[in-house]
């Protein structure tokens, strides 16, 4: 992963934010790309690199939300970075995306990649302190929608919506511009 951290930089340089909030946020993690020792590793206490994806079905009239068993809100499917992803983003949100759906998956061709940039906070539980996700995003299509099963150890369980009601249970301004992204994307044959 020596040259991971270059990648890292190059990935979040091309990034366009569609708000303040993301560019904000964007501006945050560029800093981190460079300024933690290893940017995807948990051990690093304030915050650490994560992958997540908008796990769409083929068609792209649903997508995949999981209610978060530590969280217990409804997210997208997404995680800690690990040693075999090689320090890809991409590696990452498609790893978790196939372990949290249970279905085979690949990025969207024609999406933008990162498809979007969040950071939020994790609070502190007792084995480990509050810290903050630098969270990239892609846009990824289930290539067996019908295989979607969900991981008891990490989510009360796992639905396919559609877009309204996926961005009705979006409980905040970044998971609800993120599912914007992605089905104004798919709307548009991006």
């Amino acid at each position: 992963m020596a040259d991971a951290p270059a990648s890292l930089v190059e990935l979040l340089a091309r990034h366009v934010p569609r708000d303040d909030r993301e560019r904000e946020d964007l501006a945050r993690m560029r800093h981190f790309a460079t300024a933690l020792t290893e940017p995807f590793s948990r051990a690093q206490d304030e915050a650490h690199f994560t992958g997540s994806a908008v796990v769409v079905d083929s068609t792209g009239e649903r997508v995949a939300m999981l209610h978060h068993a530590k969280l217990k809100r409804w997210l997208q499917p997404g995680g800690h970075a690990e040693a075999g992803d090689g320090g890809s983003m991409e590696a990452t949100a498609l790893r978790e995306a196939r372990e949290e759906t249970g279905c085979r998956v690949h990025l969207h061709p024609t999406a933008p990649r990162p498809l979007d940039v969040d950071v939020h906070t994790i609070p502190a539980r007792k084995d480990e302190p509050e810290h903050r996700h630098l969270d990239v995003r892609y846009l990824v299509v289930a290539e067996n929608p019908e295989a979607l099963a969900h991981d008891p150890a990490e989510s009360f369980g796992i639905q396919w919506l559609g877009w309204d009601e996926a961005l009705a249970r979006a409980d905040e301004a970044p998971l609800r511009r993120m599912l914007d992204k992605a089905r104004a994307a798919l709307a548009d044959g991006v």
